[in-house]
């Protein structure tokens, strides 16, 4: 499959998502770094978003609450080339009834190349790499052949094409 490539600039999008097993973890990482987050733009879903905003003193762009549909929120914005990586301190130990939303979110950030962190460590990596602070050329499968499959015996294409990233 062929690539297209998404400018990440110096100042990056980053989506901070928590589990509510995983929030104290997250806040305790984003006080730490939080320097270094007031230079880049922060969004997140709506509770973790309002406790990181009141800790950190910075702004954050709450989106709504996990189960009402944010992590749906934050997927899109990745989907529309909005988000530049993922901080996601999920719980590997507790069921959550928006699960499937939860899996959504990460398959998202795969099929379209999104760093993901999912723990303290993978943040750390993440945000102590010398690509923080420049900008990053994010190599992206070029889904246009998918978008115009043939569907049903229709030669032109699917009935509902999708958006994408500005390229």
């Amino acid at each position: 499959m062929e690539s297209k490539t998404l400018a990440a600039e110096n100042v990056k999008r980053i989506a901070l998502v928590a589990h509510d097993n995983k929030k104290k973890d997250l806040l305790e990482w984003a006080q730490f770094n939080r320097d270094l987050l007031s230079e880049h733009l922060i969004f997140s879903t709506g509770t973790t978003g309002a406790l990181l905003e009141r800790q950190l003193e910075i702004p954050v762009t709450k989106l709504q609450s996990g189960p009402l549909g944010g992590d749906q929120q934050i997927g899109a914005k990745i989907a529309d080339g909005e988000i530049d990586f993922l901080i996601f301190f999920w719980d590997p130990l507790e069921p959550h009834p928006h699960d499937p939303d939860v899996k959504a979110l990460l398959r998202i950030a795969v099929v379209w190349n999104v760093p993901i962190a999912c723990n303290r460590a993978s943040a750390d990596f993440m945000v102590s790499s010398p690509l923080m602070a420049s900008s990053y050329e994010r190599h992206l499968p070029d889904y246009d052949g998918y978008r115009k499959r043939r569907i049903d015996g229709n030669p032109t294409g699917p009935v509902e094409e999708g958006g994408s990233p500005p390229l």
